[in-house]
């Protein structure tokens, strides 16, 4: 008889305190949630240490170092979608005598200090692409909108159509246009790993793939609080064992590795005897400084039978980049023929290089410090952000970029940059949004429909909100466009309205480098007092 377990209750619905609202962030798409939630998202610990939040990477290593890794089963968004895959597993499944679903595993130290070193210096180098394919706030955020937000939306329109044959119209349909082919692999991608690494070994990403794991682990092995054996109550039964996700307890030695513990409690209720207890054991106790130490020198046993697994892995991943590549620079000719920034003078390149959005300050900072959580791309109003493939170039994978191939980037928006919780994009006003330059409008007069057609336009003036884009005398009563680019913020009102196709007569380049603006003073409107009627 399992015994209660109200650490493992109080674990569950911290939890689904922190979770639900992260997910459903994700997945509001009539943006009817505060824009407040995304607080929430500033605990994650990589996007916390690229933003510069040093006092919330502190709270977040001393709670490590006082309660363990209570991190991985709370905090991050990753690890409990991790364990909800490891439940619905489970539902419906009878547990056969003799069947052990986990057991203790050697830890891959080698291959998760290894991966955090990587990380790390590349990450100083200016390189973030392993904190974008490791860090796990920011997989969860691909799989969450890139597959479970237009399944939503898809259910939702689905559920209009069969309302609206019944004369009830309260709902609508949605536009599902911020997925491209790059976003759906990943996602893809980041939801197979979780679910094969979870079904046949637990939280192995979080304990050998995952940076963030490791560097808690390095403090999670000396936490104040932590899971211990009771040997008198030990009846050496085992069941703790096959129930630790994390495969970090040795019932045969009675040893509990609390670098990888991630605070679950599933093998303190598992325990009828009550052999396994959470309680006050500080690293530095004589009995458990002798346990921390055989852990220790079994942790540096050699591990041919992981090596050969992990350079295996490695070798499939390697194995799989030429294929995404391929996909990337397919759909980039799509893309590139579709909004009129024609091609490079490679196959599948832009021409120029992407436009980022506002406050994000420059090219090469959005490209350090963005990881591709898109969390942007989905609470942007008008889907103006699209993850980029591999068109162009390695270290721009997955991150935003703005595509004005239907829509363009409202002028008195600033949500991208509130939402941000790595600072790759950062808190800028309203004010400073209307005076800054992400690009220039450039115009290509050959391809515009005025001179083609001899015919009338403007459309891309009448969007434009600063008049950078005005309308000059042509031929005879005809105008045509002309760009002002001192007065030009790059919002892609142009581009995204103009008709010529495939070649659009206006597009945006990019800044590498953000400009500021002056904007023409407003003229001061004088109230004028009226003593009778205004006429």
């Amino acid at each position: 008889m399992k015994r209660p377990n109200y650490l493992k209750g109080l674990r569950v619905l911290l939890a689904a305190l922190f979770f639900i609202p992260i997910l459903l962030f994700f997945l509001d798409f009539t943006n009817k949630m505060p824009v407040g939630v995304h607080r929430l998202l500033h605990a994650q610990l990589l996007p916390a240490i690229l933003a510069g939040m040093f006092g919330i990477v502190a709270v977040l290593l001393l709670l490590t170092l006082v309660f363990g890794r209570i991190y991985c089963s709370v905090l991050c968004p990753a690890g409990v979608f991790q364990d909800i895959i490891n439940r619905l597993f489970c539902i419906g499944k009878k547990k056969k005598k003799g069947v052990r679903r986990f057991k203790y595993h050697k830890p891959l130290n080698w291959v998760r200090y290894v991966l955090l070193a990587a990380t790390a210096i590349t990450a100083l180098l200016g390189f973030s692409g392993l904190c974008l394919l490791l860090d796990p706030y920011s997989n969860f955020g691909r799989i969450a909108a890139n597959l479970f937000r237009p399944s939503v939306m898809w259910g939702n329109n689905v559920l209009a159509d069969w309302l609206m044959k019944m004369d009830n119209y309260s709902l609508f349909h949605v536009t599902i246009s911020t997925v491209s082919i790059a976003g759906l692999v990943s996602g893809i991608v980041a939801l197979v790993v979780f679910a094969v690494l979870v079904i046949f070994r637990g939280r192995l990403f979080c304990n050998s793939l995952c940076p963030v794991g490791a560097l808690l682990s390095l403090v999670s092995r000396y936490s104040f609080f932590r899971i211990s054996f009771d040997k008198g109550a030990c009846t050496h039964c085992g069941n703790c064992e096959h129930t630790c996700k994390a495969e970090a307890i040795d019932a045969k030695n009675l040893t509990v590795d609390t670098s990888r513990c991630v605070d679950c409690f599933n093998c303190v209720s598992s325990c009828s005897k009550g052999g396994l207890q959470y309680r006050f054991n500080p690293p530095f106790r004589k009995e458990e400084k002798a346990i921390t130490e055989v852990a220790m020198k079994m942790e540096q046993q050699p591990a041919v039978n992981s090596r050969r697994t992990f350079l295996a892995t490695g070798a499939t991943v390697a194995a799989t980049l030429p294929i995404v590549s391929a996909i990337a620079e397919g759909v980039e000719q799509c893309e590139g023929h579709g909004n009129g920034n024609g091609h490079g003078k490679r196959k599948g390149r832009k021409k120029w290089p992407p436009i980022t959005p506002p406050g994000s300050l420059s090219l090469e900072r959005f490209k350090d410090k963005c990881t591709g959580c898109h969390i942007c791309v989905v609470k942007c109003p008008s889907q103006v952000l699209r993850p980029a493939g591999l068109e162009y170039g390695f270290d721009y994978l997955l991150k935003p970029r703005m595509a004005y191939i239907s829509s363009y980037c409202n002028y008195e928006c600033t949500i991208c940059s509130e939402v941000c919780p790595a600072g790759a994009i950062q808190p800028i006003t309203v004010e400073e949004k209307k005076s800054l330059q992400v690009g220039i409008a450039t115009f290509f007069i050959n391809r515009c429909i005025v001179k083609t057609e001899g015919t009338d336009c403007g459309a891309c003036s009448e969007h434009c909100p600063t008049q950078a884009v005005h309308m000059v005398p042509y031929e005879g009563t005809l105008t045509i466009p002309q760009v002002n680019p001192d007065l030009c913020v790059g919002c892609g009102g142009c581009e995204s309205i103009c008709p010529v196709r495939p070649m659009r007569a206006i597009i945006v380049k990019s800044n590498v480098v953000h400009q500021t603006i002056v904007l023409p003073e407003e003229e001061e409107v004088k109230n004028v007092e009226v003593d009778d009627f205004g006429f």
